[in-house]
């Protein structure tokens, strides 16, 4: 099984790695498809640290990058400054964010993020932490969940679905990912391109890793652990996030703190949509530390 494809490689090494000898970061190293791509490109005194709240990726990498220029540490990266002092790195040359869920997550099945499992409904990355999707829809009240689907998840039936949720639990519960997409289902009358609990899921998988307020703070603090003149580049996947990032840029720019790169986002050409279906609503924004 492919356990990730990552996305706009050859892109993010062409931005992010300014010198072949610096210091970087992979925020989101996940299964390391772009911590590989920027090893290639640095050299014996370059240095890499990878970053995932994941323990399974962090297993994984540990076991299979074997190179004293790569540093594998779990954690989350809105503590990204407390994490990388606390191996004695000061400074950065370039820092890495790409967001969203991986391929693995996805088809682990019994990791609760997918619309096809039978498995308790769970969504966390970090799976120490004690919140999962399960509470959240058997436990929150009805006004909150329509919050959580309308601000999250940009849900137009935010309320039906929000009032559905709580009709269906006060008679049994709901406790797998597939009974909470077939309830979402049978609100739609019309069915389109995306399966209709998409939106949803994206919204309770936000809430119960604090994905915007994460990205919000890490972006901060990826900022203050950059030297001058070094690259931040950020792959988003959904309005949400990518207006987070476009604001940052744009804000960090009007006080001469940032240069942005990118004036548009870049896309995944039209090969790799091809190649990697998931790689379609990717956006990847640069900014430059002054």
């Amino acid at each position: 099984m492919e356990i990730h494809r990552a996305v706009l490689v050859k892109e993010v090494v062409e931005f992010l790695v300014i010198k072949e000898e610096g210091v970087y970061i992979d925020a989101t190293a996940g299964f390391g498809g772009h911590s590989r791509a920027i090893l290639s490109k640095l050299n014996n005194k370059g240095f890499l640290v990878g970053i995932d709240r994941d323990s399974e990726a962090v297993k994984y990498l540990s076991e299979s990058i074997k190179d004293s220029r790569f540093r594998i540490i779990k954690g989350n990266f809105a503590s990204l400054k407390e994490l990388i002092r606390g191996i004695g790195i000061d400074k950065a040359d370039g820092i890495l964010f790409d967001l969203g869920v991986s391929l693995f997550q996805l088809k682990e099945l019994d990791r609760g993020f997918s619309f096809l499992s039978d498995a308790r409904l769970d969504m966390r990355m970090d799976t120490s932490q004690k919140l999962d999707a399960w509470e959240i829809v058997n436990r929150y009240p009805q006004r909150e969940l329509e919050r959580i689907f309308k601000e999250f998840g940009e849900e137009s039936h935010a309320k039906r679905i929000a009032r559905a949720i709580v009709k269906k639990r006060e008679r049994d519960g709901i406790n797998t990912c597939k009974e909470l997409a077939s309830l979402v289902e049978r609100i739609y009358v019309r069915r389109g391109r995306l399966h209709p609990a998409t939106k949803v899921f994206q919204a309770l998988r936000i809430e119960v890793n604090e994905e915007l307020k994460c990205l919000q703070r890490g972006l901060i603090e990826a900022y203050e652990l950059l030297n001058s003149g070094g690259r931040l580049c950020v792959i988003s996947y959904h309005s949400l996030e990518d207006r987070i990032v476009k604001n940052f840029l744009k804000d960090y720019a009007s006080t001469k703190k940032m240069v942005v790169i990118t004036k548009k986002p870049i896309l995944p050409s039209i090969e790799e949509r091809l190649i990697n279906p998931s790689s379609r609503s990717a956006k990847l924004r640069v900014g430059e530390k002054v």
